[in-house]
């Protein structure tokens, strides 16, 4: 195990026995063999105050971080509001003509960034999402799951893949190129999307671990005994770790990171640093929810803003994916595997943590990220 400090936690104002628990915490599941790798990073005032790997992994590893990688995608997106040149109240259509067939022609951008736009099933998959051309020609295949604007369902990967395109449409630049270079590189940070096979050295492999839940204890949390399919299957998210996958950085869940660069990048959402944001786009996209329709499985209000999930303080935080102790006003996104990034406006403080181990366990995994969270959120003085 290996500690980086740009600065010493405390001269960052961080409690060194609180970040002694977290440093626990984050490693149990690895020291009993659950989990193969962990990393976590801890930030505040801009700077780290703990970068820390666990298992087979060490600072240099870096993991898909799977829905996490959302975030990111917004903030390029948040650029292009900020600029006039993208208005979140017109259709998609307006952008990409060729999406608004089968009844999407009235679906907005806001729709399509708060997983209200009504097609969370739409497919596209290999070889299709390869090709820019044959994704706008399936945009134009896709029909709604339900009416646009009625309710809140988890978009998995399509609602982004239309996001990707309206940043090309609108800069004329490959999505994963205009992320790189107005958002990734400002801050100093690596690339994060689109990664060539060169680039492609020391990447975490995603591994199944564990044994789901019986129907007892699906039925004890959610009160079903079986969980409805979704596209988010092992499968599914093991293609994300093939090398091409990693090259054509899926928008929706394709990223590739430390725990570092996470944690750094939200730690830039607090602080803007040479105002890389538009200060009252970036304030009201991680500050104002605008999606409080409930979760289909949790019957709790999603709290989405325009690309993240805000705590709230309605003490549902920790069914959102957070802890028990972060302020309402944290903001962030979870990934799969019980990944979680966030940044808490009141604290000061930015979190990431990374595993490359889905525990099939789904109950023990959320409640693994809740526990850690809760801890990561008070090691301030």
């Amino acid at each position: 195990m290996t500690v980086i400090a740009v600065e010493g936690p405390e001269a960052l104002g961080i409690d060194p026995q609180k970040l002694e628990t977290l440093r626990t915490r984050v490693g149990k599941e690895v020291a009993e063999d659950l989990l193969p790798s962990s990393q976590f990073a801890l930030a505040r005032d801009g700077k780290l105050a703990a970068f820390e790997a666990f298992g087979d992994a060490d600072l240099d590893t870096r993991y898909v971080i799977f829905s996490a990688t959302k975030a990111l995608v917004a903030s390029a997106a948040w650029q292009l509001i900020a600029a006039g040149k993208l208005e979140v109240a017109l259709p998609v259509a307006a952008y990409i003509p060729e999406f608004g067939a089968n009844g999407k022609d009235a679906i907005t951008v806001e729709q399509v960034m708060l997983h209200t736009s009504g097609f969370p099933h739409a497919p596209l998959g290999p070889p299709k999402w390869y090709d820019r051309a044959a994704r706008i020609a399936q945009f134009g295949q896709w029909r709604l799951n339900w009416e646009p604007g009625t309710a809140y369902e988890y978009h998995a990967t399509s609602a982004h893949w239309v996001l990707a395109e309206l940043i090309e449409r609108i800069s004329g630049q490959d999505y994963r190129d205009f992320i790189h270079d107005n958002v990734t590189a400002p801050l100093g940070l690596p690339r994060v999307l689109g990664l060539a096979p060169s680039e492609q050295t020391g990447i975490a492999d995603l591994q199944l671990c564990g044994e789901p839940p019986t129907a007892d204890e699906l039925e004890a949390a959610f009160g079903v005994r079986e969980l409805p399919v979704t596209e988010v299957t092992d499968e599914a998210l093991m293609s994300l770790s093939a090398p091409e996958n990693r090259e054509l950085g899926i928008p929706g869940g394709g990223g590739i990171a430390t725990a570092a660069t996470m944690a750094l990048f939200y730690q830039a959402l607090l602080h803007n640093p040479d105002g890389l944001w538009d200060a009252e786009v970036l304030a009201d996209a991680t500050g104002r929810v605008r999606n409080s329709f409930p979760d289909p499985l949790l019957h709790t209000p999603a709290n989405r803003g325009l690309g993240v999930i805000i705590a709230g303080d309605d003490g549902k935080a920790s069914l959102r994916g957070f802890g028990h102790t972060q302020s309402g006003r944290t903001f962030g996104h979870n990934g799969a595997g019980g990944q979680i990034c966030w940044a808490d406006p009141e604290s000061g403080l930015s979190f990431s943590y990374l595993t490359n181990g889905n525990d099939a366990h789904m109950l023990r995994q959320a409640r693994r990220t809740i526990g850690i969270t809760s801890k990561a959120a008070i090691c301030s003085k």
